[in-house]
């Protein structure tokens, strides 16, 4: 896949990724979105296969709550696939004498590669779960590497170890926080997953800090990673915007444009990364069966919603529409944006954090900025 570099390869061929796994883990399979549970002493060698594969592991549920071989109902920690890990360090674009910042110490696994390639000296590693940071600091010991792991909120980084050439994040993120900007060096690059609300899915920010202390640079391709704790999205309760039913007060019309096409686990395009960043405050979930698909748009800032029904076999949907804003129109409006710019890809697209937090978003060069509804 051209994700490890010749410059990795020595810490790839000394640094197993199966030594930081647990006896008891899940591998996640991205066709299909199912985890099944691989148990080491049931069963050894399906478990090493799981653990020398280019597949997602999921290593705990619930922030630690959850019991059992099933898996539970939100994964909170994971080994990300090794073509992502190698894919995120080649775009880290690290030094040697370089100082490494990571948020988000998971298994271990980053850390040690960093370690083993820039020193144990120059890497620190946050993690906000205090078991998931204990095992980690005992499986790097076990590994022969002692980066510094700490135990505290990745969102105000490690002032105590600043400033830093790199800030390398393994969790999704909805905003970039002014800790990392502050404590990276001018001309340093941050790296992290980021996105909106819309979809679980990220964009790789490849940014870099100014001497004014904002941060810009490209999107290097979609990704998808745990969100950090203190951003993820809080669900929305259907009753409270449907107080007596489905369709209750929804205006109701025609669209000839497939709802379809801006829901992520249906689109490989970039439609759904355009819709987020168009439609703030804005989630979405499907409904299907045999006949149709029913696709819902909620605002997360009011209580504003549509539902498009999309025959399985047709080219026509129903549009039903509630609340102040007009959810469909601007998602039709975002789409219709982005086909007319050429359907561009996330590679396209870049991102700038100003030093007074805002976050805008733009295609091609920063004066082109992403329209949004919000």
């Amino acid at each position: 896949m051209g994700a490890l570099t010749a410059d990795w390869m020595p810490s790839f061929e000394a640094v197993d990724r199966a030594w930081f796994l647990p006896d008891i883990m899940w591998a996640h399979d991205m066709a299909t979105r199912c985890n099944e549970v691989v148990d080491r002493s049931a069963d050894p060698e399906g478990w090493l296969l799981v653990a020398d594969s280019d597949v997602p592991v999921v290593t705990q549920w619930d922030d630690g709550r959850h019991e059992g071989l099933e898996p539970g109902r939100v994964p909170t920690s994971s080994a990300s696939m090794p073509s992502v890990v190698f894919r995120m360090l080649r775009d880290l674009d690290v030094a040697d004498g370089q100082r490494v910042l990571e948020v988000g110490t998971g298994t271990g696994y980053n850390a040690a590669l960093l370690a083993h390639r820039l020193g144990d000296e120059n890497v620190t590693s946050i993690e906000v779960d205090p078991e998931v940071t204990a095992r980690a600091r005992e499986m790097l010991q076990r590994a022969g590497r002692r980066p510094r792991v700490i135990c505290g909120d990745g969102l105000q980084g490690w002032r105590e170890g600043a400033p830093y050439d790199r800030v390398i994040a393994t969790v999704g993120l909805r905003s970039i926080p002014a800790a990392w900007l502050e404590q990276t060096r001018p001309g340093g690059i941050i790296l992290a997953p980021w996105g909106t609300d819309f979809t679980n899915r990220d964009a790789l920010a490849r940014l870099v800090v100014a001497e004014d202390g904002s941060a810009s640079g490209r999107f290097t391709g979609s990704v998808e990673f745990m969100k950090l704790r203190s951003q993820r999205v809080v669900w929305p309760q259907f009753e409270e915007y449907l107080p007596a039913g489905f369709p209750g007060d929804a205006t109701v019309a025609e669209t000839c444009l497939s709802p379809l096409s801006m829901v992520p686990d249906v689109s490989f395009t970039a439609a759904p990364f355009v819709v987020g960043l168009a439609v703030p405050g804005c989630v979405h979930t499907v409904q299907r069966s045999d006949t149709e698909a029913l696709v819902w748009f909620i605002s997360l800032t009011d209580r504003s919603w549509a539902a498009v029904r999309w025959p399985a076999d047709g080219d026509r949907g129903e549009v039903y529409q509630s609340g102040a804003r007009r959810l469909w129109d601007e998602v039709e409006a975002a789409w219709r944006w982005w086909d007319g710019a050429g359907q561009p890809g996330v590679d396209r697209f870049g991102l700038t954090v100003r030093v007074d937090g805002a976050h805008e978003v733009w295609l091609g060069e920063p004066e082109q900025r992403v329209p949004s509804a919000g």
